[in-house]
């Protein structure tokens, strides 16, 4: 009977087409991270048609990417419980349901507290459907499944706040949540139809699981304690602030007691002990910086085009659009090269050109052009393609197919927690770097510099041609000369964080070689388990 039940899950194959499984699971995937991007340039609407202040207003974000966060780690585990359809299919009701009542949110309070519902929901939607197409596909045509989520993943936040700027100032705030309504509802119906369960998790379902109240605990404040110091540390000035320091003694504390916790107990929600296998431990490395490279760098060029260029919302997000589209087109060339090619040399040839391209973004100016700027962030954004897809391949190679909930799980936490980090990161370093230069050029500007000299006499004639006294036209000149200044140190900071990152992930270049070379016979492997 063992023999035969073991032999059933081995041949196992959905009653529909993979395809179609796929596509219905990257709807919701779709929607879901269009989400985490899309409220973003709508912020100072929603601050205003609520009566509220704009750092208030900041809480709509931070409110959704901590529930996402504490729900990410611990779905791989919810899933094994309570079945993986039952679970997404709640998420996604759960999504679909909050985003109405965000909609029709009166006050910031409540569109707070429906934000937290909606991050729930959404933070276990995307490892489910990673896991599912794990499931549905066999692991030679794995690349080109794991493709079409990648393309869900990588261009719902590109196209995100052009789309919320557009909804914004043509219709309501109030829309960018509601859209959400009728996708979700279609999710829920084809999901219902197609998806199904595989017998190795009907198998294991509940059985002999208990529930690991402790690790729950760490879980929700170890990482909710995280995600408030990485989003709200540099606006209140990181450990100068009580708050945060607070908050980081009881994140460190809870993360560290969480990791001994979980490595130790038999029924864990988060099974560290994966991290033993070679492969996956290094594609969480990758994960964490592919996720700090897409995120931080989404959000510090459109911050450069608005601040340094004068940019409007939508137009930043038209320079970031083309590049999602392109990925499209990408993510199945790379799909199909997985299955002819090294994924270890396709990592190393994506991280090669990703490094590249930050290069030549170094290259800044405040005279750049729009062309230019949307070609750069194309060619930065073409490299993401061939590190995503055999990351998402390598991370399941000799894991057996029970466990995938759990990979998909923690590949997922991890892409968003690197998110998150490179996003604090970026906009420290920006400011720090910013404070340093400033100290630097001002430092120059004096009577002895003769090129100092130069140029506030200059202006000073100038603003004396205007009509202005020679004392006003003086000050008036030396407050141009400053204002000169801060714009080019703020310039030199984006130089200095393109370069910073270009760095970094040259250096991941060689590593890919570190890893396990898949053979044919770990797919077999992976199916006998």
């Amino acid at each position: 009977m063992a023999d035969a039940a073991s032999y059933a899950a081995s041949t196992w194959k959905p009653r529909y087409n993979p395809w179609i499984i796929a596509l219905t699971v990257t709807l919701a995937t779709f929607m879901e991270v269009l989400d985490s991007s899309i409220a973003n340039v709508a912020l100072p609407h929603i601050a205003g048609g609520l009566s509220a202040g704009q750092d208030e207003s900041t809480w709509v974000l931070t409110s959704y990417l901590v529930s996402n966060a504490i729900v990410l780690p611990m779905s791989g585990w919810l899933t094994t419980v309570i079945g993986r359809k039952r679970f997404y299919m709640t998420c996604v009701a759960l999504f679909t349901i909050s985003s109405i009542l965000c909609g029709l949110a009166p006050t910031l309070p409540l569109l707070i507290f429906f934000r937290i519902l909606q991050g729930a929901g959404g933070g276990g939607m995307g490892p489910s459907e990673q896991a599912i197409l794990a499931d549905t596909f066999p692991p030679e045509k794995r690349g080109l499944a794991f493709s079409v989520y990648g393309m869900a993943v990588v261009v719902a936040p590109a196209i995100g706040p052009t789309l919320g700027g557009w909804i914004t100032d043509n219709y309501d705030w109030r829309w960018i949540f509601l859209i959400n309504v009728p996708v979700g509802i279609l999710s829920l119906f084809l999901t219902s139809t197609v998806v199904e369960d595989p017998p190795w998790l009907k198998k294991f379902k509940g059985a002999g699981i208990k529930i690991d109240y402790i690790g729950l605990s760490l879980i929700v404040l170890g990482i909710g304690c995280l995600q408030v110091i990485l989003d709200k540390g540099q606006q209140d000035d990181w450990f100068g602030s009580g708050f945060i320091t607070v908050f980081a003694v009881i994140a460190a504390a809870s993360l560290v007691a969480l990791a001994i916790h979980e490595w130790r107990t038999p029924h864990p929600v988060l099974e560290l002990k994966l991290m033993k296998n070679r492969n996956f431990a290094a594609t969480v490395l990758f994960n964490f910086i592919l996720g700090a490279v897409l995120f931080g760098t989404t959000v510090i060029i459109p911050q450069f085009l608005q601040l340094m260029m004068g940019y409007s919302a939508q137009q930043a997000g038209m320079v970031l659009s083309p590049a999602g589209f392109m990925l499209m087109v990408l993510f199945p060339i790379a799909g199909l090269l997985s299955t002819k090619i090294d994924p270890r040399y396709m990592i190393a040839a994506g991280f090669g050109m990703t490094a590249l391209a930050l290069y030549h973004i170094t290259h800044l100016s405040l005279a750049i052009d729009f062309r230019t700027i949307m070609l750069w962030r194309m060619y930065q954004m073409s490299g993401l393609a061939f590190i995503f897809i055999p990351i998402s391949i390598l991370s399941y190679v000799g894991v057996p197919p029970e466990k995938n909930n759990q990979i998909s799980g923690i590949s997922n936490f991890i892409r968003n927690l690197g998110g998150s980090v490179g996003i604090s990161m970026l906009t420290t370093f920006l400011a720090r770097q910013s404070q340093i230069h400033q100290t630097t050029l001002v430092a120059h500007a004096t009577a002895a510099n003769p090129q100092f000299k130069i140029m506030l006499n200059g202006s000073a004639a100038s603003m004396a041609k205007s009509g202005s006294g020679p004392v006003l036209a003086m000050q008036q000149a030396y407050n141009q000369v400053m204002g000169l200044i801060e714009q080019q140190a703020a310039l030199l900071s984006y130089v200095n964080a393109f370069w910073m990152v270009s760095v970094i992930v040259a250096c991941l270049v060689p590593l890919p070689f570190l890893l396990k070379k898949p053979k044919p016979g770990d797919a077999t492997d992976m199916a006998a388990h």
